[in-house]
């Protein structure tokens, strides 16, 4: 079993960042579309309230807010379910921040399959493919709640349209908390030299467990950390897979369009090697809890394991 401090869920870690961000530049602004408690903005609303503003259930308005903001020097923080803020508005995003070049955070709580009984309609596994498709915009994925505080102070230094991305439930958090998070650089969480687990957000704590149990059984499995979708690490994964050989990708995510098919334009163009899938299949979610859904759609350390010993087999001929 993999070490961890304690677990935390990621939207606190977003809103620890947030707070603290605002204490360190006052240009930093918040709206939220009547989800503050959910999203974890409540700690900066309280210690800002004259940067915080509520526009309720209106979330193409929110958008438009923003980048009229940023447009005026400020660094707004948009909040709302990852659902919400991408999907349902994603002709805001495309035209009047990233069109723009807009220096607009877009941050998007309950992603994935684990905002649980909340059930499909709350439930997203198509963002990371609409959103990493529009110029301009960083797409990121943090897999903790040290790392989403750490990525949401990094983006609040960064010029531009950002979509930060992170979960509901609590969950291992394992990383150092002092570890610098620099924008479009993967973090390699374990060596290895027989096949590269390639994971990103909630997967990366599975994959670190299926690393060991595939040690247990021989197996030497490199842990690449890809908290960045857009920009995409190139060089961190061509060094790995020009080791191993073969690679496994693992995201709480739609298998069509995420991190996934971005490593495997990589692989592509670079160098053509066996990669497999750990991911949501192209179905809807339903209602469960976070672990009863992770299970089922097979987002766990043992369907990592099966995954890698396939691209293995298949690296092997």
């Amino acid at each position: 079993m993999i070490a961890y401090q304690e677990k935390k869920d990621c939207r606190s870690g977003f809103g620890e960042g947030l707070l603290e961000a605002g204490r360190q530049n006052d240009q930093v602004v918040a709206l939220c579309a009547d989800l503050t408690g959910s999203v974890k903005m409540n700690s900066f609303a309280q210690a800002f309230p004259e940067r915080f503003f509520q526009v309720g259930i209106a979330e193409a308005n929110m958008i438009g807010m923003a980048a009229g903001m940023a447009l005026s020097g400020k660094i707004p923080f948009v909040g709302s379910f990852a659902n919400f803020c991408t999907t349902r508005v994603l002709d805001q995003i495309r035209m009047v921040v990233a069109y723009s070049n807009n220096n607009v955070k877009i941050c998007g709580s309950h992603a994935g399959i684990t905002t649980g009984e909340d059930g499909a309609t709350h439930q997203v596994m198509e963002d990371i493919g609409f959103i990493k498709g529009i110029p301009n915009m960083t797409v990121i994925n943090p897999c903790d709640f040290n790392q989403t505080k750490a990525a949401t102070l990094a983006i609040a230094k960064q010029v531009g349209p950002v979509y930060l991305r992170y979960g509901r439930p609590k969950v291992p958090n394992f990383t150092d908390p002092e570890q610098p998070f620099v924008i479009g650089k993967a973090i390699r969480m374990r060596e290895g030299s027989d096949v590269t687990l390639f994971a990103t957000g909630h997967m990366v704590f599975p994959a670190l467990s299926a690393a060991e149990i595939l040690h247990e059984k021989g197996i030497s499995a490199e842990v690449i950390n890809i908290h960045t979708i857009k920009p995409l690490d190139t060089e961190a994964i061509l060094q790995s897979v020009q080791k191993t050989g073969c690679a496994v990708s693992c995201e709480e995510h739609s298998v069509i369009n995420g991190l996934g098919d971005s490593i495997a334009r990589t692989l592509v163009q670079h160098h053509l090697c066996p990669l497999e899938y750990v991911g949501m299949a192209d179905v809807f979610g339903q209602s469960g809890t976070p672990d009863e859904l992770m299970l089922h759609y097979h987002l766990d350390d043992a369907h990592i394991v099966e995954a890698a010993q396939k691209a293995i087999q298949r690296k092997n001929g």
